[in-house]
């Protein structure tokens, strides 16, 4: 038995070719999943009407929830009514985008060395002043 069919990995939405999203389907469309990131992206109707959220995708295919009735060429889509069906590479501005840093944790065992350190140099610092 395979379970090649219920583990969908999810798509990654980068911003000309810098990952910026795991899209995870917490969010409703792209658009919505762009907004969250802080990704500036003009919209209107949010219906798939007005094309005023028009995108270029540079590679990756989208999915659309509500079929857009706003004219496409090939290589665009509308954000406000659509899913990346795989990773998808789109030609927008990183700038002020909110990503994700993991902070190095710090180990226990190195803290409390890095103390011992700080008491050692005291104590020498201490010693040799007192006996000036």
């Amino acid at each position: 038995m395979t379970y090649k069919h219920f583990f969908i990995k999810a798509p990654i939405v980068s911003l000309k070719g810098q990952p910026a999203i795991l899209f995870d389907g917490k969010k409703a469309t792209l658009l919505e999943a762009l907004e969250y990131k802080k990704v500036k992206v003009f919209s209107e109707c949010r219906n798939g009407f007005c094309g005023a959220c028009k995108t270029e995708v540079i590679s990756g295919e989208v999915t659309y929830i509500k079929e857009p009735l706003a004219e496409l060429k090939a290589n665009e889509c509308l954000p406000c009514c659509c899913i990346p069906q795989t990773d998808l590479n789109l030609a927008l501005s990183m700038e002020n985008v909110e990503l994700v840093v993991r902070s190095k944790s710090i180990n226990k065992k190195t803290l409390t060395q890095s103390k011992d350190a700080i008491e050692l140099a005291y104590n020498i610092e201490t010693a040799t002043a007192q006996q000036s």
